[in-house]
């Protein structure tokens, strides 16, 4: 949908995320009137403090927990070799 509103919007072309390669920050309308160093440098800041989407979050963590599992059963099977030599 197209309004015929203008705001005042932030563009930071070098993220500096893996993720993204560049972002459109729109600025509050009470804020519009700050200087734009002191907006750049909160754009800034709020972009550092980002990380991966959900998503990739979820792709990553299925490793860690394979190897748990595996460690997990590698464990069992000793304790079952251990059993069958005291036998």
């Amino acid at each position: 949908m197209v309004r015929g509103i203008s705001r005042q919007i932030i563009e930071v072309p070098d993220t500096g995320n893996i993720y993204y390669e560049k972002a459109y920050l729109v600025v509050k309308p009470e804020f519009s009137h700050a200087q734009r160093a002191v907006l750049e440098k909160e754009a800034r800041r709020v972009l550092r403090t980002m990380d991966a989407p959900s998503a990739l979050k979820q792709k990553n963590k299925k490793w860690p927990l394979f190897l748990r599992l595996f460690a997990a059963a590698l464990m069992g099977a000793g304790v079952m070799a251990g059993c069958l030599f005291l036998f």
